[in-house]
């Protein structure tokens, strides 16, 4: 059982955002709150395995929720759900090390999908969001990186499937390999394109042209 907590401080909006998993078997929302401070004092007492969290909040921001929550409880996934899609605040948080960045369009089948993703070990920046990151940059360097030279025509395919937000579960029934095998192939990934999160590959793959069928 996924237990969620969500954070947002329009009640329709959480309300609406909590009916969506209702008939979810394997979710459970254990409540709602509006405000960081607030979520906090809920991960003091009762165990979250995801938190959906919004920014704008009174009291305490989701920004700063998101440093805390990553501080004193790391076991918990925190996915970002919001209307803001600016480079700048997207890249914060991902290097304060949030688990998803979704704007609130998503689909409830896309937003289920992220959940059981980052609930198993993965990171999802949906479709828009990735455009985002990347609209900065795609001019910057038009030759590709000599980098992409290190990587084997397997290492080649796992950037791609882990750039798509594919688990080490996933990438390893895709290519008929091991889910540890998999892992060990996305620990020489990053350390061969000295990369430390998804949100730096999803741009890499993008500018390298390894997103290309």
């Amino acid at each position: 059982m996924i237990r969620i907590l969500i954070a947002d401080d329009h009640p329709l909006m959480a309300n609406g955002i909590k009916s969506l998993f209702v008939d979810e078997k394997g979710i459970e929302v254990i409540t709602t709150v509006c405000n960081g401070i607030e979520v906090l004092e809920i991960l003091k007492n009762i165990h979250i395995d995801v938190l959906l969290l919004d920014i704008d909040m009174p009291e305490m921001n989701g920004i700063d929720c998101a440093k805390i929550v990553k501080k004193e409880h790391p076991e918990v996934k925190i996915a970002i759900l919001t209307m803001h899609e600016e480079k700048s605040l997207i890249k914060n948080l991902v290097k304060i090390g949030v688990n998803a960045y979704m704007l609130k369009t998503i689909p409830k089948s896309e937003l289920i999908n992220a959940i059981d993703i980052i609930h198993n070990g993965g990171q999802y920046f949906n479709a828009d969001i990735t455009n985002a990151l990347l609209s900065e940059e795609e001019n910057v360097n038009p030759e590709q990186n000599p980098l992409v030279a290190t990587l084997t025509k397997r290492e080649s395919e796992i950037v791609k499937l882990i750039a798509q937000g594919n688990t080490n579960s996933q990438i390893g029934d895709k290519l008929y390999i091991s889910p540890k095998t998999a892992d060990v192939h996305r620990t020489n990934i990053m350390r061969k394109l000295d990369l430390h999160n998804v949100a730096g590959l999803v741009r890499f793959a993008f500018q390298n042209g390894l997103m290309e069928e």
